[in-house]
């Protein structure tokens, strides 16, 4: 199933996931000071605000807390925690909440996400509401009498914890050895948890809390996990499971120790939740995953619903189809930040972890061998540098007129035996480029055949 969802693109201080920037340059105090300012103004109530592990996380704290105190909201200061534990908890406690955190970025860089009453993240029309309060200083600070006052709240982690626990029958990680890196990160004190609680045996790496992230970089890619793969091998682990800065995502490495490509990651989750499920539903992800999530769609008769790139539209479009009456049952991107809908509508790095550790005791396989029941892929990953990317997209747009295409974030070009994706970035002069097919050849014939289309019209461009 392949539908349109239009997407206003006229953020200026919000990307993808919130606000990032380096501290002290683009992220200040001030700006979070101001931030608190807005979603007070915004969403008076009882506001949760909780962070990562950054050096800078108490900073940005301290003023975003002062704004919300300042319009008088309640602040329920909820300390390091990952965003979807605060998530969980906003969803049935709080009006809203503010997480401090800027996810997979080096320590140096912070950041500011928005999450709604509803537990997700605030959308786009929304944010830039919130932007031109920001702007414009167009705030509503309340008077002596009125202030905001601060109150503490220690259960976040625990309440995460154990809903998770109870998604699943009792101890089906018995038999079961694990391996975490929890990369210095919120998930130091909830993942080893999670895994235990259900019966496994875990060790861990990197599970004391250290904003300087010093043993990798918050990123969990495959330069990153060696260490987490080389004790994977030496205690003979079932797989080892990494999370980004604030734990919104999770990554495997198998049995012996290889890393697993995140879209593959998406196809052993998504098959084992279409299994659990009692009748066909939607699977909700972005137009940049793989074709792999449709080949494991098909094997249960459920359908795909493409949305733009990024987590936000993914959950809100996943809402928005339960309201229609639709059967949605999972959802996420292809970079191990999965979505499910019948715990709650966020990127789960947890939750995904425990769903992983399900399907090897379910499946009684090992992780090496599950992904041998997937297809083979190829997919090549490329960057475009150039200044005139709204020129680059409409002439490709043009080439591949006659063929059929999906147009909701870029330009997704589908052929029997491959896709494309070409999509420009949201802060950044260049375009990525995305293709994937399932035999190597014809993965590089098509990106052959797109890079000749994008020389031909910027000549002069840089590609990597």
């Amino acid at each position: 199933m392949v539908k349109k969802m239009s997407v206003k693109q006229e953020k200026q201080l919000f990307g993808t996931n919130g606000i990032r920037g380096i501290i002290g340059r683009d992220m200040t105090p001030e700006l979070a000071h101001r931030m608190g300012l807005a979603v007070g103004t915004m969403r008076p109530g009882i506001i949760a605000v909780g962070r990562d592990t950054r050096t800078s996380g108490p900073s940005l704290v301290a003023a975003v807390t002062s704004g919300l105190l300042a319009t008088g909201c309640t602040v329920v200061d909820c300390g390091i925690v990952p965003i979807p534990a605060l998530q969980f908890s906003i969803r049935d406690l709080y009006d809203a909440g503010i997480m401090i955190t800027a996810s997979h970025n080096p320590p140096e860089y912070n950041g500011i996400k928005v999450i709604d009453g509803d537990g997700t993240e605030m959308g786009d029309e929304e944010a830039i509401r919130l932007e031109y309060m920001i702007f414009h200083l167009d705030y509503n600070p309340v008077s002596w009498q009125m202030m905001g006052t601060i109150r503490q709240d220690t259960g976040v982690a625990d309440r995460y914890v154990k809903a998770i626990v109870e998604s699943f029958p009792q101890a089906i990680g018995s038999g079961i050895k694990v391996a975490i890196d929890a990369g210095s990160g919120a998930a130091y004190q909830t993942t080893a948890r999670i895994l235990k609680e259900l019966g496994s045996e875990v060790l861990t790496l990197n599970t004391r809390p250290d904003g300087t992230f010093p043993a990798r970089n918050p990123e969990p890619d495959k330069g990153n996990l060696m260490p987490l793969a080389e004790l994977v091998t030496q205690v003979q682990a079932s797989f080892g499971v990494a999370h980004d800065g604030d734990a919104d995502r999770a990554v495997f490495v198998d049995d012996k120790g290889e890393y697993v490509e995140e879209n593959q990651e998406f196809a052993l989750i998504e098959d084992v939740i279409c299994g659990r499920n009692e009748k066909p539903g939607i699977i909700v992800t972005p137009v940049s995953t793989s074709r792999l999530a449709d080949h494991v769609a098909s094997r249960h008769h459920c359908s795909v619903y493409y949305t733009p790139v990024g987590s936000i539209y993914v959950a809100r479009t996943m809402r928005s189809l339960l309201q229609e009456g639709k059967t949605v049952i999972f959802g996420g991107e292809g970079n191990g930040g999965l979505i499910y809908p019948q715990h709650q509508f966020c990127r789960d790095g947890g939750m995904t972890a425990a769903m992983m550790l399900f399907l090897v005791s379910s499946r009684k396989k090992p992780v090496s061998e599950l992904l041998l029941d997937l297809p083979s892929s190829s997919m090549i990953k490329k960057k475009v540098h150039t200044p005139e990317t709204k020129r680059l997209l409409s002439f490709i747009l043009d080439q591949y007129r006659h063929e059929k295409n999906i147009t909701i974030d870029g330009i997704r070009i589908e052929r029997d035996d491959s896709w494309a994706l070409i999509r420009p970035s949201g802060t950044e002069p260049f375009v990525r480029v995305y293709v994937e097919a399932f035999h190597n050849k014809t993965a590089l014939s098509f990106w052959e055949e797109i890079q000749s289309v994008i020389i031909k019209v910027i000549p002069d461009c840089v590609i990597t």
